[in-house]
């Protein structure tokens, strides 16, 4: 994941809302052939009759939906650092759904990683000069994403499928008016429909390769992997983008990175502690 906005730069000149339409059309068919050689597809059926997860995992779909607009909306526009900061701050948005949501408590060490998160937002706006929409979109669009998927408890293939199966019509339905629109572009274009294409396999197959370390992987070890797509994207916009680094955008990451390390720190030492006991 960490390498999306390289990837999404190579379709520079197609509209975001289009290759959003692409990505679920394409992560459908790859994750259902995924899905129909493994033979679950009777598991989808039985989903689809459940009501409540439908419910739910329309409601998953929408916010998938969106934040996958905004994140490419935001590679187009050079706003690559925004991208990295909202999956900095994900985790700890996650824990305060967690208090709000499922009245989970938290300790002293984890207050101070929110508020530290806080103050750093505060200032990331004082940096960019406006609120810093994609950062907290992002972080809130996939932190209540994660709490959907949670409580509907559907797999990550399985959930995948549903999602973009609702999404389908949408995405259709975009696609033709976007023809009737604007002709057929780059669909003549081979090289960029291929990258189109893609986007089913790149998207489907990172969620899935996640799925499968999660099972296998040390919670504290997958709370470590998380930082690991949004320190790429913070590299790829400083060294590859050249975005503007200024000293209070540079000020509030900084603090970003501090609330994570105590965040961390507090998540491995508990673990520890529930271990030994």
């Amino acid at each position: 994941m960490g390498v999306f906005p390289l990837f999404f730069r190579l379709l520079d000149g197609v509209e975001a809302p289009l290759i959003v339409a692409h990505r679920v059309i394409w992560s459908f068919i790859f994750v259902g052939l995924v899905l129909k050689l493994k033979g679950s597809m009777k598991e989808v059926k039985t989903s689809l009759k459940d009501k409540r997860v439908v419910i739910i995992t329309f409601l998953s779909a929408s916010l998938l939906g969106v934040n996958w607009l905004i994140f490419i909306w935001a590679v187009e526009n050079n706003k690559v650092l925004d991208v990295s900061l909202g999956y900095f701050i994900n985790p700890l948005v996650n824990v305060a759904l967690g208090m709000i949501l499922l009245g989970e408590r938290h300790n002293y060490w984890q207050w101070l990683a929110i508020i530290i998160a806080i103050i750093a937002m505060i200032i990331q706006s004082m940096g960019l000069g406006s609120f810093p929409f994609v950062a907290i979109s992002l972080a809130l669009l996939f932190g209540f994403y994660g709490y959907l998927r949670k409580i509907a408890a559907v797999g990550s293939a399985l959930g995948l499928f549903i999602e973009t199966l609702l999404m389908l019509p949408l995405a259709i339905g975009y696609l033709f008016y976007s023809i009737i629109l604007s002709g057929f572009g780059v669909h003549l274009d081979i090289v960029k429909m291929n990258y189109l294409i893609f986007t089913g396999p790149l998207n489907a197959g990172a969620l899935l390769m996640f799925a499968y370390a999660a099972r296998r992987l040390r919670l504290t070890t997958i709370g470590m992997v998380q930082y690991v797509a949004p320190t790429l994207h913070f590299l790829t916009a400083i060294f590859i983008f050249h975005e503007e680094l200024n000293i209070l955008r540079l000020i509030s990451f900084i603090l970003v990175w501090l609330s994570l390390v105590i965040f961390s720190i507090n998540s491995l030492f508990n673990n520890g502690t529930k271990q030994m006991g």
